[in-house]
């Protein structure tokens, strides 16, 4: 029996990944880092900034994301996401840009609760990668 599912990640640009040969996927969930088998229970949750890790026949990747809605049901995982990086295309530059945006955006004194804690998980997420 295969130990195979299907991701599709999509961005408002394009279809941004499409495999059928993957075998697990990490997402940073808002309950918590979520491994994803086959057969999984059927869910949907949202992400908050992190990084998708997905196994696969042809190796490991990785990307960052800042948002999102994660479906897994019948075998299909969909990722709906508005921001997501290669971790092996991003320059070091863009990340620092990143850091300094959310830095910016974290000392306006308009900001509430809930957008302060995940721009404080963008800038942890990002400087772990810098």
């Amino acid at each position: 029996m295969s130990e195979e599912f299907k991701i599709e990640i999509v961005n408002p640009e394009k279809s941004f990944l499409l495999k059928e040969d993957v075998t697990e996927v990490i997402v940073p969930a808002f309950e918590g880092e979520m491994g994803i088998l086959r057969d999984h229970i059927s869910i949907i949750s949202f992400l908050k900034p992190g990084i998708i890790t997905i196994n696969s026949k042809s190796g490991e990747e990785k990307f960052y994301v800042e948002d999102g809605i994660v479906e897994f049901k019948n075998n299909n995982l969909s990722i709906l996401t508005s921001t997501i990086f290669n971790l092996k295309e991003i320059k070091k530059d863009k990340i620092q840009d990143l850091i300094k945006d959310a830095e910016e955006t974290l000392n306006k004194p308009s900001i509430n609760d809930q957008s302060k804690f995940l721009i404080d998980q963008k800038i942890e997420v990002l400087r772990t990668l810098n």
